[in-house]
């Protein structure tokens, strides 16, 4: 069994202290509401988890998430997954983010033994889209005696939550880690002992309020009256808004969840050209 450290690269790379977090997570932040997993690389009771503050960064902790090979290994344990699942709270609007992943392990291989780690991406907004990223460790050399190493994987995503109240998400993490090896007399191992999910870069345009009044049409002189819809009209789920697909959807609802953009809430240009406000 190895030792389980957490900050290096091969061959030696130092972990970032992360900055310190707020101590209430950002209503305008993508946020990790709470996270469960699978597979037979973390049974129920191995896995330790630990959030920031404010609710974009989680840290699991493995304890079995390891596979073997040599003469005597069974071909079973050649390969171990574990899928993480992270339920998120999504603002209203459109939002951008860069979901940064970061895992730490173990490799000792001998000459002729081949490991992966495998990692796909996915989010419940966009199930269609799936990034995957790929390490490759080829035995010998240092990875005779061992080696810790850092896989570093950076993927964007962006939503348009119509909803002004926000929505909630999930973003599915499927890690796989297996061993194969050209020689039948060789022997190696491969862990996952840690994984880091941040996410960074997050740019959120917020849905404005709505407000009766006029829109003006770009590229013209025209404007055209735009109707908030009653109470009773945003809980069937209709309104009248005399402006393109995508506002008539925000002014659906905004009745219900209305959201304070600092402005004056009157009608006059700017209001009316702006559909969304960076917060």
């Amino acid at each position: 069994m190895h030792s389980k450290l957490a900050a290096f690269l091969l061959p030696v790379l130092a972990a970032a202290t992360p900055l310190p977090a707020p101590a209430n997570p950002d209503p305008a932040l993508i946020t990790i509401v709470s996270t469960s997993y699978s597979g037979n690389g973390c049974p129920q009771g191995s896995v330790s988890t630990d959030s920031s503050s404010d609710k974009t960064i989680i840290t699991y902790g493995f304890d079995q998430f390891q596979t073997y090979i040599g003469p005597t290994i069974s071909k079973k344990d050649n390969t171990r997954q574990c899928q993480l699942h992270l339920n998120l709270r999504y603002p209203g609007g459109f939002q951008y983010a860069i979901v940064e992943a970061t895992y730490h392990g173990f490799a000792r291989l001998d000459a002729g033994v081949r490991g992966e780690f495998l990692t796909s991406y996915y989010f419940s907004q966009d199930a269609s889209k799936t990034s995957t990223t790929k390490m490759v460790a080829n035995g010998g050399g240092a990875l005779l005696t061992g080696q810790v190493y850092t896989k570093s994987d950076s993927v964007e995503t962006a939503s348009t939550i119509w909803s002004p109240c926000g929505s909630e998400g999930l973003l599915n993490i499927n890690n796989r880690i297996s061993l194969t090896t050209t020689d039948p007399k060789a022997s190696g191992e491969l862990s996952n002992d840690d994984a880091t999910v941040a996410f960074t870069h997050q740019l959120h345009v917020s849905w404005r309020p709505c407000t009766p009044g006029y829109v003006s049409i770009p590229g013209s002189d025209l404007k055209v009256e735009v109707l908030c819809p009653t109470e009773e009209e945003a809980a069937r789920g209709n309104g009248t808004g005399y402006v393109d697909a995508r506002w008539a959807r925000f002014v659906i609802g905004h009745r219900r969840c209305p959201v304070d953009d600092g402005g004056d809430g009157g009608d006059d240009d700017d209001d009316d050209k702006n559909v969304a406000n960076v917060s």
